[in-house]
């Protein structure tokens, strides 16, 4: 594993978790409308997931999911149904008239908010094909055990500090100010957002 191999890896990964997508519309309301700790668990539970997939195409088993297509298929309707819920949600908030409850930033819990986390990145059937794609195009032929590991831990490092970022600059004052004055704004293009992404995902035949 050289440098440079190593380098464009974590660039591809890069790319791959600040580009719009499920995860960081996720982050981006969360931490707008119920504060930085919801936003930093949800985060936390996107990383966990990022790495779950991240060990399960090292250890090959991305290729088997590759080969039987149901198990694939079943991640993307569970995907795809989870973002019609958050796009419905959205929609709920965006009809509501009057400003933003005062409840709506601590409600829930941490745990929660993680769990969704988690379930959201394990339901994005793009995960395990980008892991995929990213362990049997970027690893060089012949690399060991150590050198699985160093890209484990290093794009599982990258993608934590990214997604945590992600939530503390959403979380701001300002941002979360901006939110509270334009709740139903915010709300209706999460809403359309996440159910373009639902659709997408559900519409989308994997190869």
């Amino acid at each position: 594993m050289t440098a440079s191999a190593l380098a464009l890896i974590l660039l591809a990964a890069l790319v791959a978790s600040v580009s719009p997508g499920p995860a960081t519309l996720a982050i981006a309301n969360t931490s707008m409308s119920r504060g930085r700790g919801q936003g930093l668990a949800l985060a936390s539970g996107i990383t966990t997931g990022s790495l779950i997939w991240s060990v399960t195409a090292a250890l090959g088993l991305g290729a088997v999911m590759a080969a039987n297509v149901w198990m694939l298929e079943v991640v993307r309707y569970a995907g795809a149904i989870y973002l019609l819920w958050l796009a419905f949600k959205s929609a709920k908030g965006a009809l509501r008239r009057g400003p933003a409850p005062v409840a709506k930033v601590v409600q829930g819990t941490r745990r929660t908010a993680y769990l969704m986390g988690l379930a959201l990145h394990l339901t994005n059937p793009k995960a395990i094909l980008f892991f995929g794609a990213l362990y049997a195009i970027g690893i060089p032929e012949g690399a060991g055990f150590a050198d699985l590991a160093i890209v484990i831990m290093a794009v599982g490092v990258q993608s934590m500090v990214m997604f945590h970022l992600l939530a503390i600059l959403f979380s701001v004052p300002g941002m979360m100010s901006g939110y509270a004055r334009m709740r139903r704004g915010f709300d209706g293009v999460f809403a359309v957002l996440f159910g373009v992404a639902g659709v997408k995902i559900l519409t989308t035949r994997l190869t």
